[in-house]
């Protein structure tokens, strides 16, 4: 027989024999549960963020200009990165331009920018799908260059070029978050490209890259029509509308609107718009090719203006911050009310320079326009651009200063021409308002030199240069809007205008323009750079060395030669800067008004 505690051991036991089973479905259910509850996490993060994964980093990679990306841990920001999507990419001799769309329907606004630590993604071509890297799977990031607002609720972001190897599709991330990168469709090339649509009243005007390459020449309008989508019109055609041509010259291409768009043309902005050539038959059949497209069409404003500015000015410029502000101050004081400025991707202070100038009252406009060596086709657009608001536009650079000459007491002086003073270049043009048959005033170009200086003048362009070279090169145009020739055709120096309008040359002695070319060579050397006219080759390119764009005598690379700052100068002329210092400078304390310390 059992002892008492034999039995007691036994029931003890018989109960720790019968709890098994249920322990070992408890830590089943639970283990259950949270593979459950990992599962369902997973799948809405993978619902959620399909562009955002794990990164493989491999030490192959350590000799990239890069940063390599690590896992990643913060969620707090992506319902604002979720309102933004990657729409079209465009490739660039230098760089990547991403075309980022805000989604509809959402309110919310944050800055992405590079103060944001905003970074470009880059996949390498073993990899371009970001599900299941492979063990050669790799990404690299890079700092942004630069984050601009663009017409149509679209940003503009800069990215440096991918590294060798990698897909041109980057993407783009904030703190280990991934923007939405859209379809996986190559970048487009910049050489064969729409890149802007605008309305003018019940016409579509449509700029394109790699359609002609003839200055100055119009092309045969039948060859060319315009397509305008309405949804995924790149995999179904029947999402597109098309209408024939009626003017192609240049990068400019105008065509009817479909009657669709003309009935609701508020409608139309954001309709996606590109052209169609047609190519030569081949094999007794002829066939059309479609321009890829990023250009969204925009509105101008309504041409119902109570008043409009005399006199107004557009320019195209890079990295000009530290000039701009003479030169509107200057001009403004001559009488331009308007400015129309179209920043060809710039990266210094220009923002904020512009800025700073509407505070203190001038009327300045900052246009985006990121396309490349499009000078012509930027003054075209800025043509339509200014039409509603302006009676007369100036075209010129922000080297370029109008200069009124003292005349000669003992001669007479034409009628129209006002005597030298504040407003006086609004008073000339305002003289050729009456007139029916005048389109466009022409004003002939004085080159100046560095003027024996080494460094950028502390006063100023007008004061600090005064030794030019003694005859005139070329010459800019203030144009009347309504008087140019439907194609919107121009050589940068001056517009074709419509039949019945002409144009009329300002006698030297009455106006010129101080071109301030050959500057000190810390300024000048930018120019080698890019040139910004389409038809121009860039000084770096061993092409067209005779140009009178490029500078006699220096060839293709940016040294500076040992008498530059001795060179351009054949007659002293202190005109502008004698006019400028008894007119502008403050008489309490000598300075002038686009003084820095100001």
């Amino acid at each position: 027989m059992d002892s008492p505690e034999q039995r007691r051991k036994r029931k003890r036991f018989s109960r720790t024999t019968n709890l098994l089973p249920l322990r070992h479905f408890l830590l089943v259910r639970s283990l259950f549960y949270c593979l459950g509850f990992f599962v369902f996490f997973y799948l809405l993060f993978r619902r959620h963020t399909s562009a955002f994964h794990h990164v493989v980093a491999l030490s192959r990679l350590s000799s990239l200009p890069a940063y390599q990306i690590g896992s990643v841990t913060v969620f707090s920001k992506f319902n604002d990165l979720a309102q933004f999507k990657i729409e079209d990419r465009v490739s660039f001799p230098d760089h990547v331009l991403l075309l980022v769309s805000k989604r509809t329907g959402t309110e919310t606004e944050i800055d992405i920018g590079i103060g944001n630590n905003l970074e470009c993604v880059y996949t390498s071509n073993k990899s371009n799908s970001y599900p299941d890297l492979g063990d050669d799977g790799v990404m690299v990031r890079k700092g942004v260059f630069s984050v601009d607002e663009y017409s149509g609720n679209r940003l503009l972001v800069r990215c440096p070029l991918p590294p060798v190897n990698f897909s041109s599709v980057i993407t783009l991330q904030r703190r280990g978050l991934m923007i939405d990168k859209g379809e996986d469709k190559p970048s487009n090339s910049w050489e064969n490209l729409a890149y802007e649509a605008m309305l003018d009243g019940n016409i579509a005007v449509v700029f394109v890259k790699g359609i002609s390459h003839r200055q100055d020449k119009e092309s045969d309008q039948t060859q060319f029509s315009c397509h305008f989508g309405l949804g995924d019109w790149e995999t179904d055609s029947k999402y597109m509308l098309i209408s024939k041509a009626l003017t192609a010259a240049q990068e400019v291409v105008r065509c009817v609107l479909p009657r669709s768009i003309l009935m609701h043309p508020h409608k139309a902005r954001g309709v996606r718009a590109t052209v169609s050539f047609r190519m030569p038959r081949v094999h007794g059949r002829a066939h059309r090719v479609l321009v890829p497209s990023v250009a969204k069409i925009s509105t101008l404003e309504s041409d119902m203006k109570t008043h409009k500015h005399e006199l107004c000015v557009c320019t195209m410029l890079w990295n000009q911050a530290d000039t701009i502000r003479e030169w509107i101050t200057y001009h403004s004081w001559l009488g331009v009310s308007r400015w129309f400025i179209y920043d060809n991707n710039s990266d210094d202070d220009i923002k904020s320079v512009i800025k700073n100038l509407n505070l203190a009252g001038y009327n300045v406009t900052r246009h985006v326009w990121p396309w490349i060596k499009t000078q012509e086709a930027g003054f075209s657009h800025c043509a339509m651009k200014a039409r509603p608001e302006c009676n007369w536009v100036s075209f010129m650079d922000v080297d370029e200063f109008y200069y009124f000459p003292y005349p000669d007491l003992t001669r007479p002086r034409p009628t129209l021409i006002p005597f030298p003073g504040q407003g006086s270049l609004r008073a000339l043009v305002s003289n050729f308002t009456s007139s029916s048959s005048i389109g466009e005033i022409r004003t002939a170009c004085r080159s100046f030199g560095p003027s024996g200086l080494s460094s950028r003048p502390k006063q100023g362009v007008t004061v600090g240069y005064t030794c030019r070279l003694q005859s005139p090169e070329r010459h800019k145009s203030i144009i009347r809007p309504d008087a140019l020739d439907s194609t919107l055709m121009n050589v940068v120096h001056h517009f074709h205008l419509r039949k019945g309008f002409s144009y009329v040359d300002l006698p030297q002695s009455v106006a010129v323009i101080n071109h301030y070319k050959y500057q000190a060579w810390e300024a000048f050397r930018a120019k080698f750079y890019r040139r910004v006219a389409t038809y121009v080759a860039d000084w770096r390119d061993n092409q067209n060395e005779g140009s009178r764009d490029r500078a006699p005598g220096l060839g293709t690379e940016a040294i500076e030669p040992a008498d530059w700052r001795l060179q351009f100068c054949e007659v002293w002329d202190t005109g502008l800067r004698d006019f400028v210092l008894a007119n502008l400078v403050d008489v309490s304390n000598g300075v002038l008004p686009w003084d820095p310390s100001l």
